[in-house]
């Protein structure tokens, strides 16, 4: 028979496995990041943890996302959606980005298999990870984001503009795009190592 222990913990009983929220871009500004891409400062994408090329884990083109002056606001838009997420539903202790975010681009054949956003490395600090789905869900077949919850594989909204915020620990994966174009962008907000 098992037995509950009060060790005067606050637990949280509104956690989710991966949240979607709806029109925290608008159309406007969805068009502006697309914008963004610049072929010539786009590359292959890479594995984090050892920021090596494998195509048979992750085939994509990414392109990386200053924080500067004339992008400043899309930072802040996240990090204040992020930090709120946080406070509501998982109490991690988080301190912002780490990393610049990446705007992704899947085309016909690209993928990104099971994976975790956290681990050994320059990875060990993420916490949460947000992605941005840019395209229009009739642009592109395939591309679907899935998580793995419990052996049950769930499938994220696909609406344009959506956001999905979870657990980088969260197993997840991209399928195979079969016909067309997908974006997104995807970011990390980091913190101190959990104890």
């Amino acid at each position: 028979m098992s037995k509950s222990y009060d060790f005067g913990l606050a637990l949280k009983h509104n956690y989710a496995d991966f949240l979607h929220l709806e029109n925290i871009l608008l159309l406007e500004e969805i068009n502006q990041i697309r914008n963004f891409w610049e072929p010539d400062k786009t590359e292959k994408a890479t594995i984090d943890s050892e920021d090596v090329y494998d195509d048979e884990l992750r085939k994509s083109s990414v392109m990386f996302i200053d924080n500067n002056e004339g992008n400043g606001w899309l930072y802040h838009k996240l990090a204040t959606l992020a930090i709120n997420t946080n406070n509501q539903h998982y109490c991690f202790d988080i301190l912002g980005f780490h990393q610049e975010l990446q705007l992704t681009k899947y085309t016909t054949g690209d993928f990104f298999e099971w994976h975790l956003d956290f681990g050994a490395g320059n990875i060990s600090a993420r916490k949460l990870s947000i992605t941005i789905q840019l395209s229009d869900s009739e642009e592109y077949e395939g591309g679907d984001l899935q998580f793995m919850i419990n052996q049950k594989v769930v499938s994220a909204p696909r609406k344009k503009g959506t956001v999905i915020i979870f657990p980088s620990f969260i197993m997840h994966r991209v399928t195979p795009i079969t016909k067309g174009i997908r974006q997104s962008i995807v970011g990390w907000v980091s913190g101190p190592p959990y104890r």
